[in-house]
């Protein structure tokens, strides 16, 4: 995913406010003179701009102290001008054209290492340490000169640990000796909305290799020494970029850049930025990184980096990359591979609650798991869609022509719509207003299906279609099935309820509405097996601890000692709301999705209480933990975690909410060594007769 950029697109709207100096067209040049001490948390900066309009207005960190301004050598003094939480405005009044120069230092905060994978989705504040230190680019670390601007980066970092910014590598000094600084000049000339600073104590790699258009390409890692002594792997995600880079090169148009990196980083992140991508070090070993994750991050490079967003008119980068990375991986895996990334991207929308179905418009950065699957899994869908409207050619075509039209530039959906229609030769605003602007999506049924005539060994029958409101106008596709005889049919539906008639080469048994799941919906429950995304996302969470109800009959305390804290912990990283702590009742009880927790014994003990079905027995065995969901037809959806002690509830409290997509998982510590969906194979309606 692209780096979180909504605390940048917040700042930036707050500036505007302050200062017109944001309206400034490219080319707004900054450069940055960076002094910075991981071990002491301290950065020094002095950055140089040609101030566009008389007085400016600029954001720093609570953290940073301006020290010193000047405009063409006369002394200049600081005002401050506001505050938002913990980022400061300042202002200087300098003359239009001048050039400004700002000396700006201070301690920054620590590197939080026990974020999690939510938390760095939020704002971050500019944080430092041995560790690793990352300044975020909303994290208000440098003076924006304009929305858009290029920059030079000069960087001296004490204690030698290697560091960069996003792009082009000018000139690098790595200390000769112990006590000196690493130095190093990054320069970037296209059109940015942030930067990003990186330093930490890593071992660099590099590979130097050309592109088809005879431009030079360098290809590095930044790993830890832990990480990169692992045989190969440093070797194995130079090879994979590079790969990655040839293969969007040739669907897309030339690589933008002339690097790209793999940075480790401290914190459980995963975001890309121009000519590279920051990735947890905790997962860099994992073989899904670079078999579909680093891919997703490569292609930023043309989609979010090389094409910008226009925010203001909603995020489009995610989804199409989505669609052209990690779908299209499954896609040449298999048939079936695809398929269930699509009944993936489904069932995490049939989770969220009704009052999460934002339209697409309004998406802008992942901060929670109703965004994503709106932003990822719907727009990825609608890309799907748009390609069998068009069909493969015109959507390559579109894609050549989208990234012709737009390198460089900021772009919306209009753009992309325009492009798309240029290379189809049809008018496409239906398709993308709808898809766009309407919130949820479509839940079309089979209301009944009936054979009219029958000749010969072909047959004709009627079919009534049903849509709630909003109606959609939809491609949808029907299979007429009978023994082992499928045809399938394309209708097009646009009421709220219609009658059509479909033939057939044989005599159809049964009706099935999209069986192959290639139409952004509302399935039916007969195909949505229940999945933790239910429990991630539930609008009003419960939480019964198993063992704390063992505690309570026994002493009525009400509370079950470390097992229930260790519950407790768990529930509060996995649900994104709070979850209300209920006693045994709340398993049959009407209301929110319920998750039982507790010790292996106690939670068979309250399953029996309350007359529910004991663990799986199609789970594989062993594990230090179980997590499984309750399909069941009454009652509140039920999800259930069973631990050998309260440390393998520990263990859970990072990984488990990575897995919302799967119905079942069995851990050892902190690794999933077994998971999976529950079979839901979806219905077709009998054919009468």
């Amino acid at each position: 995913m692209l780096r979180a950029l909504l605390a940048g697109v917040l700042l930036a709207g707050w500036l505007a406010c302050l200062s017109p100096a944001e309206a400034a067209p490219v080319p707004a040049r900054l450069h940055l003179a960076v002094e910075l001490d991981p071990a002491r948390g301290e950065l020094q900066v002095e950055a140089v701009l040609r101030v566009p309009e008389a007085g400016y207005g600029f954001v720093l960190h609570e953290s940073l102290q301006p020290q010193a301004a000047s405009a063409d050598g006369r002394a200049l003094s600081l005002r401050a001008a506001g505050s938002r939480g913990s980022l400061r405005a300042w202002r200087v009044e300098a003359p239009a054209g001048a050039e400004l120069r700002l000396r700006y230092g201070g301690k920054l905060p620590a590197l939080e290492q026990a974020r999690d994978h939510r938390e760095v989705l939020k704002a971050m504040p500019p944080m430092a340490s041995p560790a690793g230190t990352f300044l975020a680019s909303g994290s208000g670390w440098y003076p924006r000169p304009a929305e858009l601007f290029a920059y030079e980066v000069d960087l001296v970092v004490r204690g030698g640990q290697p560091a960069l910014v996003a792009g082009r590598l000018a000139h690098e000094q790595p200390p000769a000796a112990a006590g000196e600084p690493y130095r190093a000049r990054f320069v970037f000339e296209h059109p940015a909305d942030g930067i990003d600073l990186m330093a930490g104590p890593w071992v660099v790699r590099e590979r130097l290799a050309s592109q088809a258009d005879g431009r030079a390409l360098r290809l590095r890692t930044y790993f830890p020494a832990a990480l990169d002594a692992e045989a190969g792997l440093a070797e194995a995600y130079l090879a994979d970029s590079q790969r990655y880079i040839e293969r969007y090169a040739g669907q897309i148009g030339a690589y933008p850049f002339t690097e790209f990196s793999v940075v480790a980083s401290p914190l459980p992140t995963g975001f890309g930025m121009p000519t590279l991508t920051y990735i947890g070090e905790q997962v860099l070993r994992l073989p899904f990184i670079r078999a579909s994750s680093l891919g997703h991050e490569v292609l930023h490079n043309w989609w979010g980096n090389g094409v910008l967003v226009d925010y203001a008119r909603g995020n489009w980068s995610e989804g199409l990359t989505t669609f052209m990375a990690d779908y299209a991986y499954k896609a040449e895996q298999s048939a079936a591979a695809a398929r269930e990334m699509r009944l993936g991207w489904l069932r995490d929308f049939a989770a969220l609650p009704a009052g999460a179905h934002a339209p697409l418009a309004d998406f802008r950065s992942r901060t929670h798991g109703a965004a994503a699957a709106v932003g990822y899994g719907k727009a990825a869908m609608v890309f799907v869609m748009l390609q069998d409207e068009i069909g493969e050619d015109a959507f390559a075509r579109g894609i050549r022509l989208f990234w012709a039209r737009e390198r460089f530039r900021i772009a919306g959906w209009d753009a992309l719509r325009a492009a798309f229609e240029e290379a189809s030769g049809r008018s496409l605003q239906g398709f993308f207003r709808q898809w766009l602007e309407l919130a949820g999506g479509p839940a079309p049924r089979i209301e009944r299906a009936r054979l009219i005539e029958q000749a010969g060994q072909g047959a004709r029958l009627r079919v009534v279609l049903t849509q709630p409101a909003p109606v959609h106008a939809l491609r949808l596709p029907l299979r007429l099935v009978a023994g082992d005889r499928v045809e399938t049919r394309i209708v097009e539906f646009a009421e709220g309820r219609a009658e059509v008639e479909l033939t057939a080469g044989f005599v159809p048994e049964g009706v099935a509405l999209d069986p192959e799941l290639r139409l952004w919906r509302l399935p039916e429950a007969a195909q949505l097996p229940p999945i933790l995304r239910q429990w991630i996302v539930a609008a009003a969470p419960r939480l019964v601890v198993a063992d704390a109800l063992e505690e309570a009959d026994a002493a009525g305390t009400g509370r079950g000692g470390e097992f229930a804290e260790a519950a407790q912990a768990l529930a509060g990283r996995l649900f994104e709301r709070p979850p209300a702590e209920e006693g045994l009742a709340a398993l049959t009880a009407e209301g929110g999705p319920v998750l039982l927790v507790g010790s292996v014994p106690a939670v068979a003990t309250a399953l029996d209480r309350a007359g529910l079905p004991a663990q799986p027995l199609d789970m594989p065995a062993g594990g230090t933990a179980r997590v499984w969901t309750v399909q069941r037809e009454a009652g509140p959806a039920l999800a259930v975690i069973a631990a050998a002690d309260p440390a393998a509830l520990r263990a859970l409290q990072r990984p488990l909410p990575h897995y919302g997509s799967q119905s079942w998982l069995v851990f050892d510590g902190a690794r999933a060594s077994a998971r999976g969906v529950w079979q839901a194979p979806g219905r077709s309606v009998a054919v009468e007769r």
